[in-house]
């Protein structure tokens, strides 16, 4: 049997076990009914802002298995990335935005850190990252917000020009950020919540952010009513019904609505594409099957307080495909029209799991 293989059997059967005992936040934050102990929490946070060489591998196949295929359902494969950094706070990453030409991008860990750089490029395919910097997630008095209990667990990431918003699932709380005021070293302003989402599950709370822009959608107000929203996405606060809550935050049209839940998956982030289509990335995880994870489309016009929306899966993976805990979502357009969308995973700082960047190019 390869390593490779081995790998993946020993990660698909015995991970957990392990990686609880290696008490990280529990493969795929999926089983912790309790929050970790302050200290542990913090264990791989970041405390200033300093430089961090990040290493890449390249994943040349994204399913080993037949390594000629590169069509997913509706993506297609353009290259992966493993990263690894000998920095102690490198990992946990649970969200990204990228800039307008797929290169700069932000990030945040699940333990209150940015991180910023440059993704390198070799004949469109992703070779390498520059300019690596980590820096802490302050808040609106200057330090870092890991100095507040349960204020670590930042899951979620939006950005709206000079605006970034940060979910934080723990606390169930938003952070605004305004980067023309210091880049990652301004201080975050907490955004007022309806109360349904304060009475979310404490680790299964705010997943997922996307802001709809006021400005790309000036003068189609009559079919964009969701411009200038903010939207929530629960990991698993579900509904009397048992789907997931959402909200709307912000906007003309404030309120609460839900998505409809199947297969057991759970919401890990999502991307609005220019398109008006938004993107739900989502995963789940058993004992018995490992890891899966598909990537959802819903119309943004369907979206309203008080709807149930669903949408078709356009692309399903498994262990036997290069994907670890994928937590984050983003997409940007080429210069040649293709819509790329790209994925990173949330390593939980176990030495079981690996962060990747993926990309691949939305088909059809």
């Amino acid at each position: 049997m390869s390593t490779h293989s081995s790998r993946r059997s020993f990660l698909k059967y015995a991970a957990a076990g392990v990686s609880t005992l290696a008490a990280s936040r529990t493969v795929l934050a999926q089983g912790a009914a309790e929050p970790r102990p302050r200290a542990l929490a913090i264990e791989n946070a970041v405390s200033e802002p300093v430089g961090v060489e990040v290493n890449a591998r390249p994943i040349p196949n994204f399913e080993p298995r037949d390594r000629t295929r590169t069509r997913f359902g509706s993506l297609e494969y353009r290259s992966g990335l493993v990263l690894t950094s000998r920095y102690r706070g490198f990992g946990g990453l649970s969200g990204i935005r990228l800039d307008a030409k797929g290169e700069r991008f932000l990030a945040v860990s699940d333990q209150g850190g940015w991180f910023t750089g440059t993704i390198r490029y070799a004949g469109g395919r992703m070779v390498g990252l520059d300019d690596v910097e980590a820096a802490p997630l302050l808040g609106a008095e200057g330090r870092p917000i890991t100095e507040k209990p349960l204020w670590w667990d930042s899951e979620s990431i939006a950005r709206d020009g000079s605006l970034v918003y940060v979910g934080l699932e723990r606390v169930n709380q938003i952070l605004r950020y305004d980067f023309s005021k210091g880049g990652t070293r301004a201080r975050g302003e907490v955004v007022p919540v309806p109360a349904g989402v304060r009475k979310l599950p404490s680790n299964k709370g705010l997943e997922a952010l996307v802001v709809v822009p006021q400005e790309k959608y000036k003068g189609k107000d009559q079919n964009m009513p969701l411009a200038g929203t903010l939207i929530a996405f629960s990991e698993r606060g579900l509904d009397h019904d048992g789907n997931l809550t959402a909200f709307l935050i912000g906007g003309a049209s404030p309120g609460q609505f839900s998505v409809r839940r199947t297969e057991k998956y759970d919401i890990s982030d999502a991307v609005l594409l220019p398109s008006g289509e938004l993107l739900i990335l989502e995963r789940k995880f058993s004992w018995f099957t490992g890891v899966n994870i598909r990537i959802r489309s819903i119309p943004l016009k369907s979206i309203a307080p008080g709807a149930l929306v669903d949408g078709p899966s356009l692309f399903a993976a498994d262990l036997g495909h290069e994907i670890d805990n994928m937590e984050g979502i983003d997409a940007h357009v080429t210069a040649e029209g293709e819509t790329v969308l790209t994925l990173i995973s949330d390593d939980n700082f176990s030495m079981l799991q690996r962060t990747l960047l993926l990309q691949f190019t939305l088909a059809e």
